[in-house]
């Protein structure tokens, strides 16, 4: 079947905000007395907030109510977005709207697929806000990566079967989600080397010669 949609992980695929990821984690578990290190935050990478928080509280020294859970998630998110509000259309990685621009002149539909709820915050702020054919994020999804829902929903938006569309994601739990949902998958960054991908590449300027590869 023809290759018609593309759907992109957001963070670490078109913009990076890991960085501001960890300086949030880690404002909350300093506050907490709770050891947090770079090394525990790559655990973080693709999975849910409430996720992530149970990562970090494995080096608590008390056991937390699921009100003070909500609590301490919530204040993360709240650290996290307003660091967002420092990102510019200047954060958008190298080569990514090159590669989105020769897309599209394919004529390949483009869209996003996050488990983020902060996805349209994060969007707006880079200038895309209203450059995808649709958003798949956190805020329509009940099940995180590894679970294919966030790309099926995407493919949904689409008007489109999975086997009609590539992932982008540079997180493992990413191509797992896409392999279950049966989607080809590309791996970047961290994942171009994971066995379970499809296909891996280490610049985004090379998507265009795998679409080009999987239509000839």
């Amino acid at each position: 079947m023809k290759l018609k949609g593309i759907i992109f992980d957001l963070d670490g695929v078109i913009v990076s905000t890991d960085e501001l990821h960890y300086i949030a984690w880690k404002r909350m578990a300093d506050d907490e007395g709770i050891y947090f290190d770079r090394k525990i935050n790559d655990r973080l990478r693709g999975v849910s907030r409430m996720q992530s928080l149970e990562i970090i509280l494995e080096r608590a020294a008390r056991e937390y109510s699921s009100e003070e859970k909500t609590s301490l998630a919530e204040k993360k998110n709240g650290l996290y977005r307003e660091l967002l509000n420092t990102l510019t259309p200047r954060d958008r990685l190298n080569g990514v709207t090159e590669t989105l621009d020769n897309l599209r002149k394919r004529g390949f539909l483009l869209a996003i697929g996050s488990s983020s709820r902060n996805t349209p915050l994060i969007l707006e702020k880079i200038g895309y806000g209203d450059y995808f054919d649709a958003v798949s994020d956190g805020n329509n999804i009940t099940h995180s990566k590894p679970h294919p829902e966030v790309f099926l929903k995407a493919a949904q938006f689409l008007e489109l079967e999975p086997s009609e569309c590539l992932v982008v994601e540079d997180a493992e739990a990413g191509i797992d989600a896409a392999r279950a949902g049966g989607f080809i998958s590309v791996g970047i960054g961290p994942a171009a080397f994971c066995e379970r991908a499809t296909y891996g590449i280490k610049n985004i300027t090379e998507l265009v010669s795998i679409t080009d590869f999987i239509n000839c």
